[in-house]
């Protein structure tokens, strides 16, 4: 089960993989849209194009006033290698703990055995705008996003 829309998003706050803090609460007052996806790995296949989507609409999201954030499992240094290596402008957040993706229920998929992959919109007003779940549609996930925070502008 996700978060409904309309729901209040989980505030966090945590330190990015270039190690700045980082809260939810900050952003939405700043009236900032949030897109915060969960992937399960870096240098994974599909997480890797999903990031590469990311970074290549990542222009777009900016002008639309949109902040992005990534989340996996991954450790910090994992996502530093995973942002140098493929030119990921936006925030990396480790959920070693996998306590983030719990507060987001965000689902296990493929039998239980993979983090799931979930992208959120996260409104001005710090509540969940639009949900997209989908393991193996990675790149669908940005063309949601994208799509929601420029109808929020």
């Amino acid at each position: 089960m996700t978060l409904s829309i309309g729901a209040p998003a989980p505030d966090f706050s945590t330190k990015t993989h270039d190690r700045e803090s980082i809260e939810l609460s900050a952003l939405s007052a700043e009236g900032r849209v949030v897109v915060l996806y969960f992937y399960p790995k870096d240098e994974t296949p599909g997480c890797t194009a999903e990031a590469c989507s990311f970074r290549d609409a990542y222009e777009d999201f900016s002008e639309a006033g949109a902040v992005v954030i990534g989340v996996s499992g991954d450790s910090a240094s994992s996502h530093e290698a995973f942002a140098a290596n493929h030119r990921l402008p936006f925030k990396l957040i480790s959920d070693s703990d996998g306590e983030l993706r719990k507060r987001y229920d965000v689902p296990k998929s493929m039998f239980g055995l993979l983090p799931g992959r979930v992208t959120y919109v996260i409104d001005k007003q710090g509540k969940i705008a639009h949900v997209f779940n989908s393991q193996i549609q990675a790149k669908r996930h940005v063309a949601e996003a994208l799509s929601v925070v420029e109808r929020l502008r």
